[in-house]
């Protein structure tokens, strides 16, 4: 199975009234794979998957595989902090049309090595497609080790990915020093898929790749023909977009940069706020301007 390299995040569009607009998440993923991304993650973190209902995740991935088709990987947002509704979520996405889930480590439990262990073999076990796991300790509050991953890829096999978002370079090296080569590491933080890719990750999670999917291709196919040099320029480029980006908690800022390039996402739902001081998102605001300006972006409407 052939992975992409640029899976991006997306967010998911709610309408003025909170409520999820199904046909302009289609018209964003259509946008979104035109721009650079090669597969697409709904409902993980970036699409605000605590704030979803089961019926609205089932629904989205739906419309978006509709408008789609079935050649577009597909890959769905299905972990939580409860092992058995993990693993309904994650069966219900199968039979919905997904390619693949995204299982984030337990959040809350703050459970031990052995804990996570189980919690994800369980899920796995005789599931019909293929399974990343999500490590983002500063969301969750516990680390999903190298060790720990190792064993889950040996106890499953197709557990085939991890998403890496520990933020720590001499992990993501063990890591990907562990693991089999079927197994493959993605960076989960923007601002470090530069460096990962030279350290031998696979491809990226990204949110960055809403507004500059292509950049991200091309840094990536420069680094896999040794044209380190092209690649650091790029990421030299972007990098004050990565952390414009993370300036509020994610995905606050980048659905106010869809909204401002004409794409409309609405809204982030509650408990999360978007900040509407005059000067919340004036750097951002520049840097797009300066990124449109300098042909890196094209805007257009989804």
């Amino acid at each position: 199975m052939q992975l992409p390299r640029i899976f991006t995040a997306m967010v998911t569009p709610f309408n003025e009234s909170g409520e999820m607009d199904y046909d302009q998440a289609g018209r964003l993923a259509e946008w979104l794979m035109a721009h650079g991304s090669e597969g697409l993650i709904l409902s993980g973190t970036t699409g605000e998957s605590p704030a979803l209902t089961d019926s609205e995740r089932m629904r989205l991935l739906r419309a978006v595989r509709e408008r789609l088709g079935p050649d577009v990987p597909l890959w769905m947002g299905t972990g939580t902090n409860n092992t058995v509704h993990s693993r309904e979520l994650s069966w219900e996405a199968a039979d919905n049309g997904a390619d693949g889930v995204l299982l984030v480590c337990p959040y809350y439990n703050k459970p031990p090595q052995e804990g996570l262990i189980r919690h994800f073999t369980q899920i796995a076990t005789g599931l019909p497609i293929p399974v990343m796991l999500y490590n983002i300790p500063s969301r969750t509050g516990v680390n999903l080790l190298p060790a720990s991953v190792r064993t889950i890829t040996q106890e499953c096999d197709n557990v085939v990915a991890i998403k890496e978002a520990g933020g720590s370079l001499p992990q993501l090296q063990e890591l990907i020093g562990v693991l089999p080569p079927r197994v493959r590491v993605y960076s989960g933080d923007d601002a470090m898929y530069f460096t990962a890719l030279t350290l031998g990750a696979y491809g990226v999670v990204s949110v960055a790749a809403h507004l500059v999917g292509n950049e991200l291709g091309t840094m990536t196919q420069s680094v896999l023909e040794g044209n380190l040099e092209r690649a650091r320029r790029i990421h030299a480029t972007l990098t004050p977009l990565f952390q414009e980006l993370f300036r509020y908690t994610n995905p606050i800022s980048v659905k106010w940069a869809l909204n401002y390039l004409g794409i409309p996402v609405g809204d982030v739902r509650l408990p999360l706020v978007t900040p509407h001081h005059e000067q919340a998102f004036e750097s951002l605001r520049q840097l797009i301007i300066r990124l449109v300006s300098a042909g890196l972006y094209s805007e257009a409407e989804a």
